[in-house]
């Protein structure tokens, strides 16, 4: 559980709503018989990078080369932190139901 803390701490707070967001898109495709479980972790990223970025959109200023390119950084990488969560969120999950 130390990771999970660890990461938790560079993930913008108004962002970590975006956690359990991703978490039922991944049950509900995980459901779904059209996609490939293998595909999930990828959907996910992909979500997590473009909702990430429309927050960024949203909320920043944009004055300069520099500041779309800290943008585009910051929103890569809380989608990917966010997503990286929900999968491992959701091992937990899994796990914890698991007989030994």
């Amino acid at each position: 559980m130390e990771l999970m803390d660890g990461v938790m701490e560079y993930i913008r707070p108004e962002l970590l709503v975006l956690v359990a967001v991703l978490y039922i898109v991944g049950k509900a495709l995980k459901a779904s018989q059209d996609v490939k479980d293998k595909h999930i972790p990828l959907i996910l990223g992909g979500a997590g990078v473009f909702l990430a970025m429309l927050w960024v959109v949203a909320t920043g200023s944009f004055d300069g080369v520099q500041s779309i390119a800290l943008g585009l950084f910051t929103g890569i990488v809380q989608g990917v932190l966010v997503a990286g969560c929900s999968v491992y969120a959701n091992q937990l999950v899994k796990q914890a139901g698991r007989a030994d």
